[in-house]
């Protein structure tokens, strides 16, 4: 069916529902906006769902959550699985918990018993959740640090890590064999009286994560010593970081923390931000206002569901410096790796995880410290499969990992990315620069100093609608029939396609790529420079890493602006 046929099916199909006909007669003669919202099925990937919220089979919405919700009961009782259960969790979003319940309910209708939070939890929480129940899946609704009008439905696996490409499949091809009718929920009374929908307390999951995460600190002496006298801000970006965060640094005797007022409560309209993203410096407008006010060192921040954090620093003059998150990404890294080697915890077998996109200063810190550096694709799950991978083998010890998109742990029990454990990591590193008399930014630019001046740009091109997407396709396939010889007078040394596994140098060699096929191209340039393109899995975007490293930084930024500009020329 086309989406004409697709929308009059919808217009039959919920007839009985007021708000959703209401709203579908209303795009009735707007031909585009009918054809974005009935060309496709919203898409089920690694990341799970995530769109825009409103009716519609490429929209997220209760039915599309139904039947994600079947596709994955039955994804669980083919594997055997099933009588564990599903966690299940959702942050402060439009609908997240109207999404969570039915998605408890719908999975109870198919004999998989649900354990649904009683209120708002982050990701790193379900994460934790999953393995501490021993459930066969988790599940958040959220969209990150999306705009407002997006929502999502996050699928994790029971190691706790976001669903693999091959489950993710799977899980799409049960999806894709259901209509809408099949995929009812079962009666919440019901669910409840017969032990298939279990709500789960503060009690029960919540005080094992935090002492969990209280038992990652590296310096607690030190923590102790000199947490009373730091003076933070924090935002939870009207999220669901608030509580835990603020706990977790309370019962570590921080308790000079101002929270910003304006941002405390969760609110799905996210009405201080254009987007609640700590990605963006413009997240701390009301941060560091209320930090130069108070007197505060350090500023962070958390999205939605709290698996990112943001900072911005004050330098020795006080101004406040926001920083990139690979810039976070190496000040932790080495955070971790100096206090393991000063309190004799350091491992011969250390490793770091980081993803392709995340810059190369890491793999010069690790070196120092005789850590080995592994390199994943884009996204938490292959740092989470990592994890699993040591725990299994015991050939590494996992230390610390990190996204330049603002991800970081240094934990094992969770398995993606977790706001709350950062937060630890950044408060102690903080109290380690206080206590030497210097701050954090400074303690950033000796790393630059000793290391070299990395910088790092990420550029997001937006191409909406079904023509966006055929011409990301067309971009890519450009790219690799006729890949460039040079980017702003640097050198091709070597291309990396991720689609086909191999490395090719201009020279002819090739070498395999020790991952699994993802629609990424990466140009290696002379000098340690690099270029890397790939297809966001979650937006209408193409993303540009552009990375550059100088001996000093007004060369590297002048180098980086250079390049990025060459790297834009080839989308056009």
């Amino acid at each position: 069916m086309d989406y004409r046929e697709q929308y009059s099916r919808w217009l039959k199909l919920f007839a009985g529902i007021p708000d959703t006909i209401r709203e579908l007669k209303s795009i009735e003669n707007d031909e585009k906006e009918k054809e974005d919202r009935f060309y496709t099925d919203l898409s089920f990937g690694t990341a799970g769902m995530r769109g825009v919220l409103g009716a519609g089979m490429n929209r997220m919405n209760i039915f599309n959550v139904r039947r994600a919700s079947k596709g994955l009961a039955m994804y669980l009782k083919h594997a055997g699985i099933d009588q564990r259960g599903v966690a299940i969790a959702y942050d402060s979003r439009h609908f997240s918990e109207i999404f969570a319940k039915q998605t408890a309910l719908v999975l109870a209708a198919n004999g998989v018993r649900a354990f649904l939070f009683e209120s708002l939890r982050p990701v790193p929480v379900l994460s934790y959740a999953v393995r501490h129940l021993n459930a066969a899946a988790g599940v958040v609704i959220t969209a990150s640090h999306n705009p407002p009008q997006y929502n999502g439905y996050k699928v994790y696996a029971e190691d706790g890590a976001q669903l693999g490409p091959e489950a993710a499949a799977e899980v799409t091809g049960y999806i894709r064999s259901l209509d809408y009718p099949e995929c009812l929920p079962m009666d919440e009374k019901e669910a409840l009286d017969s032990g298939m929908l279990k709500i789960i307390g503060d009690k029960e999951v919540d005080a094992d994560y935090i002492a969990m995460i209280k038992r990652l600190s590296l310096r607690p002496e030190l923590l102790a010593k000199e947490g009373p006298n730091l003076k933070i801000v924090y935002t939870p970006l009207h999220g669901s970081g608030n509580v835990p965060v603020r706990r977790m640094l309370q019962e570590l005797g921080v308790t000079h923390v101002t929270v910003v007022k304006e941002q405390e409560l969760p609110d799905g309209a996210f009405p201080t931000v254009t987007a609640p993203n700590p990605e963006d410096p413009a997240a701390f407008k009301l941060a560091i206002p209320l930090a130069e006010k108070v007197g505060a060192t350090v500023v962070f921040g958390t999205d939605p569901d709290c698996d990112r954090m943001g900072v911005a620093v004050k330098d020795k003059e006080g101004v406040f410096h926001t920083l990139t998150g690979n810039q976070i990404g190496c000040l932790l890294l080495s955070h971790v790796l100096e206090s393991r080697k000063l309190n004799g915890t350091l491992p011969e077998n250390g490793a770091v995880v980081k993803s392709i996109v995340s810059t190369e200063m890491a793999r010069a810190i690790a070196a120092d410290y005789g850590a080995t550096v592994f390199d994943v694709l884009t996204g938490f799950k292959f740092i989470g499969e990592k994890i699993q991978q040591f725990s299994e083998s015991g050939e590494y010890t996992f230390l610390f990992g990190f996204e330049e998109s603002f991800g970081y742990l240094s934990g094992t029990q969770v398995r993606d990315k977790d706001g709350v454990n950062a937060s630890l990591l950044l408060t102690e590193a903080a109290c380690v620069a206080m206590s030497e008399g210097t701050t954090l930014y400074d303690k950033l630019q000796e790393l630059y100093k000793k290391y070299g001046y990395y910088t790092e740009k990420v550029v997001s091109v937006t191409l909406p609608g079904k023509d966006g997407v055929q011409k990301m396709k067309d971009i890519m396939a450009g790219l690799r029939e006729n890949p460039p010889k040079e980017l702003a007078g640097l050198s091709v040394v070597a291309v990396r396609d991720y689609q086909t596994g191999i490395r090719k140098a201009t020279d002819g060699t090739e070498s395999k790529l020790d991952t699994p096929p993802s629609n990424v191209l990466y140009f290696e340039l002379q000098d340690n420079n690099w270029v890397c393109i790939r297809p966001s899995g979650t937006e209408p975007k193409i993303k540009l890493y552009v990375n550059t490293k100088e001996e000093t930084a007004e060369k590297s930024a002048e180098l980086n602006k250079k390049l990025g500009e060459a790297a834009q020329a080839l989308m056009a």
